[in-house]
């Protein structure tokens, strides 16, 4: 089957055009390929293997088992190489599974493309778009693939990315015959993959995909670009220069140190390296990285997708979130509810014996006109199923009837109309739909009917309605008008439509008053509606409403003042979105922002977090955003500011436990060099270590469950730096406590004369205990371990569980004793260990007690500050 043959037949009735199959898709995209782009980055296991190869600590272990070797040290070195082996088996499962949910992640947020498949319309990833498809475009649609139009009305596209021309141009039908040419010039019937629909709508079948289209050829490769670094990896490069800078410095002194006041150059070489490890501040990027990517994929299990990495870190910040009523807060599944025409209503849930009265019959009729033949628009599908279970068999529906011209809705009047040819091809007929003071000016209301028409408006919409007007009009005249406003319209009526509020959502609402954060509301509808949806759903206060008319009449000044108190805002245009960002900005909120339209893209990049629609936002607001909603629920957005609090608050868990665990492993590589004691860390002790701080830092703490109460203190401060002064001097303390112990254990054993092994072994043993410990007590700081005991972490048994069995193997193996130049621990010391272990982090669990029983933590803003 040629799949675009006859294209041109069925070209003006875009309700039948059927599309491929899914067999057939599928098929050709196994033997063409996805719809996407050749990678700028290859080979992914090879790129991490490579990445592993340039890291620190694997270049200082490799020079230190080369030394080995040179000082004839053949098992040390071997024991060196079994550990690198080790350490890059527990990097490449962190890399592996970042890459994998990076992967996850750009597959779902790649563009949407909404095609015809077997007579049904689906919206599917771009990337499976097939070549044969037939896509559906509209304004604000991102083309998916190179084209040609079989179908469309006032189709405009901005090739702009393609020829550098800022001009949006016009686009026609395809004949069937010509071939593609080059994008550029008005009236071509072909539309080219990332170019961006301006105007009007359309239907075309796909030509070419993937490498084979235009932009392909020219060789954008859109993967290339760089991504940006967030203000925490800037933070987080900076502290890196500053540890870099002074752990290199320490390990230059302690190297000559060593080697002028032992002279012994090689082994103070090892000392030098030994103390590099400790120092060099290699994981604190890579669980930055490792945090915000697996960060975004949680958050996109619970529907909501992330475009730009910051907001993962602004997340918990956010003060105040914007919301769109229809389809966020409510299912945007419209039904009609009520009809009104010449001053009676009808309601559609009462049943009648007689069905629809007759004069109700236009106001369907017309209704449905001006609504597309295949509707998208759920107030337009809910027309059409009105129609055709109560208009059924009547002369009022008119599938022989064909579409003319459309007349769109603008800012300036929101109102459509289309202009329809009856069968016997004599007479126009328009139906007009849209908001009812704008049908009430195309009909020419005076003063009085335009009141009394408000009034009815008002009794639908305190029942929480939404209300369009309908209009008729006929025209005899060869050439349709230029304006909408050059027909003679007759009002038909009002039609209210009922919109369920989302489950949930309520209860969502009072989360985010107990987490500090206001919730406004934004709609196009009337204040009535407005007010009646905010009473239902728990919104306060409920009464106060500001409109997009009030905007216009006020100043900046005066906007940032009432926006303080208001949190409902009606009759608001689009383009009124950005005005309210900018006031809740001036007055210090952190925003984030909800819109799914072409005009709401400038609001959504000036909010501090923009959220697009998954499933009804045009692809320039999903490009626009931040987040994106796959399901556009509310409810999502709060369970994606909770996951952003939890893994901001698990970050700051890894930083803390790193920064104190780096002190004591340093101090004890260093100070035993200034003092002229023996070497109590070898590079192998530190390859010890970083088996258990590697999985520890990252896939422990990332892992770890929500603090209590995450929901109930204010949200952080976005101003404050990760490292702030408290939380580096309780790191500080934590670990100098531990480095404190652990000098007291080996200078004793040492004054003693137990001999430098059994102090070694002394030393180390309880270090490792303190850092599982130090592991535990970081777990939570709010609670003590004895509350946080029964985690829901599996990972934290794992490495806590494989830490005490590698200590294990290494006390009680004559063979690793040996390689770790221990001696024989008795139950005694090992008692002794334990002992002093527990007490270099007790303190600290201690305070964590005291101030939890004084002050509730989770009434604090920052669960950090003890």
């Amino acid at each position: 089957m040629n799949l675009i043959n006859n294209a041109f037949e069925i070209a003006l009735d875009p309700s039948g055009i059927t599309g491929m199959t899914e067999a057939e898709a599928a098929r050709l995209l196994r033997e063409e390929g996805f719809n996407e782009l050749p990678s700028a980055k290859g080979g992914g296991i090879l790129r991490i293997f490579l990445g592993m190869m340039r890291d620190p600590i694997f270049l200082l272990l490799a020079v230190s088992g080369l030394l080995y070797f040179v000082l004839g040290e053949a098992q040390e070195a071997w024991m060196l190489t079994g550990f690198v082996l080790f350490i890059m088996g527990i990097t490449f499962y962190q890399e592996h599974k970042t890459e994998r949910a990076v992967g996850a992640l750009r597959d779902m947020t790649s563009p949407r493309a909404l095609v015809i498949r077997g007579r049904e319309q689906k919206r599917i990833p771009g990337r499976e778009v097939a070549r044969g498809d037939v896509i559906v475009l509209s304004e604000g649609d991102r083309v998916p693939a190179d084209a040609a139009l079989l179908w469309s009305t006032h189709l405009e596209t901005d090739e702009s990315l393609l020829t550098g021309e800022s001009v949006s141009v016009r686009k026609s039908i395809w004949d069937g015959a010509q071939a593609l040419v080059q994008p550029g010039g008005d009236n071509l019937p072909f539309i080219f993959s990332g170019t961006l629909v301006v105007q009007g709508k359309g239907v075309a079948r796909v030509l070419s995909t993937g490498a084979k289209t235009q932009i392909g050829i020219i060789g954008q490769a859109l993967e290339s670009v760089a991504p940006e670094e967030t203000p925490l990896q800037r933070e987080m490069r900076g502290l890196v220069k500053v540890l870099a800078a002074i752990g290199l410095t320490l390990c230059a002194m302690v190297v000559v140190a060593y080697g002028l006041t032992r002279g012994d150059w090689l082994h103070g070489f090892l000392a030098g390296i030994t103390l590099a490890m400790a120092i060099l501040p290699n994981e604190f990027p890579v669980v930055l990285s490792i945090f915000l990517a697996l960060g975004a994929w949680r958050i996109s299990r619970k529907g909501v997708l992330t475009r730009r990495v910051p907001a993962v870190e602004t997340l918990g910040s956010a003060t105040v979130l914007c919301v769109d009523k229809t389809g966020t807060l409510t299912q945007n599944r419209m039904t009609v509810k009520k009809l009104f025409v010449g001053g009676d209503f009808f309601n559609l849930d009462d049943p009648t014996p007689g069905g629809l009265p007759e004069k109700f019959h236009p106001l369907v009729e017309y209704g449905i006109l001006a609504s597309q033949p295949e509707p998208f628009d759920p107030m337009e599908k809910a027309l059409k199923l009105v129609g055709e279970k109560l208009l059924a068999h009547t002369e009022h529906l008119h599938n022989d009837w064909r579409l003319v011209r459309e007349y769109p809705l603008t800012r300036q009047l929101l109102a459509l109309s289309h202009v329809w040819q009856a069968s016997d091809g004599h007479n126009w007929l328009i139906g007009a739909k849209g908001a009812p003071e704008a049908i009430a000016d195309l009909c020419h209301f005076d003063a009085e009917r335009a009141q009394v028409l408000l009034e009815s408006v008002k009794r639908l919409a305190a029942e929480g309605l939404r209300v369009i007007a309908v209009a008729q009009s006929r025209f005899t005249e060869p050439e349709l008008p230029s304006i909408q406003h050059d027909f003679t319209f007759e009002f038909l009526g009002l039609v209210g439509f009922a919109d369920p509020v989302r489950p949930g959502v309520s209860q969502s609402i009072t989360d985010c008053y107990s987490a500090g954060m206001r919730v406004i509301m934004i709609t196009g509808d009337y204040p009535e509606t407005a007010r009646a949806i905010a009473r239902e759903i728990g919104l306060s206060p409920s009464q106060e409403c500001l409109t997009g008319q009030d905007l216009e009449m006020m100043n900046d000044a005066e906007l940032e003042r009432r926006i303080r108190s208001v949190n409902i805002f009606a009759r608001v245009v689009p383009e009124q979105k950005l005005r309210l960002v900018n006031a809740l900005k001036a007055n210090g909120e952190v925003v984030a922002m909800t819109g799914d339209g072409v005009n709401d893209a400038p609001a959504l990049k000036a909010a501090h977090i923009g959220i697009a629609m998954g499933e009804r936002g045009t692809d320039v607001a999903r490009e626009a955003a931040a987040l994106v909603l796959t399901n556009d629920d509310f409810s999502s957005i709060v369970e994606s500011v909770r996951l952003g609090r939890r893994i901001f608050d698990n970050l700051k868990k890894a930083i803390a436990y790193l920064l104190a665990i780096h002190i004591p492993i340093a101090g004890i590589s260093l100070i035993p060099v200034l003092l002229k004691w023996p070497l109590v860390l070898l590079p192998v002790h530190i390859a010890f270590l970083h088996l258990i701080i590697d999985p520890a830092c990252s896939v422990v703490f990332e892992a770890e469950p929500e603090e209590n109460g995450i929901m109930k203190r204010p949200p952080r401060d976005g101003s404050k730096p990760l490292f702030d002064k408290k939380m580096l001097l309780w790191s500080s303390l934590q670990g100098l406590g531990i480095l404190f112990v652990l000098l007291a254990i080996f200078g004793v054993a040492l004054y003693r004369g137990q001999g430098e092994d059994d102090a070694r072994a002394l030393t180390f043993t309880t270090l490792v205990i303190a850092n599982l410990l130090l592991i535990l007590t970081n777990h939570s700081w709010e609670d003590t371990i004895f509350k946080t005991w029964k985690s829901g972490n599996p990972a934290l048994w794992w490495v806590l569980a494989g830490g005490l069995a590698f200590l294990g193997l290494v006390l009680f193996s004559p063979t690793l004793r040996n390689l770790f130049h221990f001696s024989k621990l008795h139950p005694i010391d090992l008692a002794l260990c334990l002992g002093a272990g527990v007490l270099s982090v007790m303190w600290f669990e201690i305070l964590k007690a005291v101030q939890s029983s004084r002050v509730p933590l989770v009434d604090s803003k920052d669960p950090y500050e003890l």
